[in-house]
C-alpha cells in the first residue's frame, strides 16, 4: 500500500474518531451540568432571524423534581413507551414504523420509531436533516448517551430541550407559552396535550384546535397511569 493511499484511509477514520470523542466528552460533561442551547436550537433560531434579527427561542431550564409527573407520564405515554426497559434504541418499535411508512399511501401520517434517548442525541448535536448518514450518528450518540447516564438524567435533559412549539424549548417555557403556569402545576389534560404536540410542535403551535389533539389527548390520558418512570 503507497503512503499516499494509506494517509487517504487514516485522515477520515482520524476525523471520525475526533468527532465522536467530542460528542463524548460532550455527554460526560452534561453527566453532571446542565447543557445550554443545543444544536437543533440554535438551527432553529438562526431560521426565525432571517425573518427577525431579534428572535430568541425561549427556555429555561428545571431540575427534574420541579416538573410535574403529570407530563412525565404523559411523555413516556405518547412518545416512548418502553423507555425504562430498552437501551437507548426500541428496535421492535423502528421495525414496526419501517414497515409501516412502506406501506402507507402518499399523504398519510409517517410514523417514527425515534426513542426518548435517540431523539435527545439528534436535539443535542445533529440538524433535523434526514440522511442514513445522520442516523448513524445519532446512533452512535444514543449509545453514548445510555452508556455515561441514568434513565433519570437522559430524561430530565430532554423535558428541558424538546420543541414544544415555535421556538419553545423545554417543560418550563411550553407550561408558560400554553397554560400561564410552572411545569410543576400541570394538570393531566394540560400535560397529555403537550406531550401529543411533540411529534409536530410547530404545527400544533399555529393549530391549537386540531381534532386529531383533542382526540389523541384523550388517549394518552388513558394510557398515563401505566408509564414507567425512571
Amino acid at each position: 500500500m503507497s503512503k499516499k493511499l494509506k494517509w487517504f484511509l487514516i485522515v477520515p477514520v482520524a476525523i471520525f474518531l475526533a468527532v465522536q470523542l467530542y460528542f463524548f466528552v460532550q455527554i460526560w460533561w452534561w453527566v453532571d451540568h446542565n447543557p445550554g442551547m443545543t444544536a437543533f436550537m440554535r438551527e432553529q433560531q438562526a431560521a426565525m432571524q432571517e425573518k427577525d434579527p431579534k428572535a430568541r427561542v425561549k427556555q429555561m431550564w428545571v431540575d427534574y423534581q420541579a416538573i410535574s409527573p403529570n407530563l412525565k407520564r404523559a411523555v413516556i405515554a405518547s412518545e416512548d413507551a418502553n423507555f425504562a426497559e430498552h437501551e437507548g434504541v426500541d428496535w421492535e418499535a423502528m421495525q414496526k414504523a419501517y414497515e409501516h411508512n412502506q406501506e402507507k399511501k402518499k399523504g398519510n401520517k409517517v410514523h417514527g420509531g425515534s426513542t426518548i434517548t435517540q431523539q435527545l442525541a439528534k436535539n443535542l448535536f445533529l440538524s433535523g436533516s434526514r440522511s442514513y448518514l445522520r442516523k448513524g450518528q445519532e446512533l452512535i450518540i444514543t449509545y453514548m448517551l445510555e452508556m455515561l447516564m441514568d434513565k433519570r438524567r437522559i430524561f430530565e435533559i430532554y423535558l428541558n430541550v424538546a420543541e414544544f412549539g415555535q421556538g419553545i424549548y423545554g417543560a418550563e417555557a411550553a407550561a408558560r407559552h400554553y397554560y400561564r403556569i410552572p411545569a410543576a402545576k400541570l394538570g393531566a389534560e394540560q400535560a397529555a396535550r403537550l406531550a401529543v404536540m411533540l411529534p409536530r410542535p410547530k404545527y400544533y403551535d399555529a393549530h391549537r384546535d386540531s381534532s386529531y389533539l383533542a382526540r389523541r389527548t384523550g388517549i394518552i390520558m388513558q394510557r398515563m397511569n401505566s408509564a414507567e418512570l425512571p
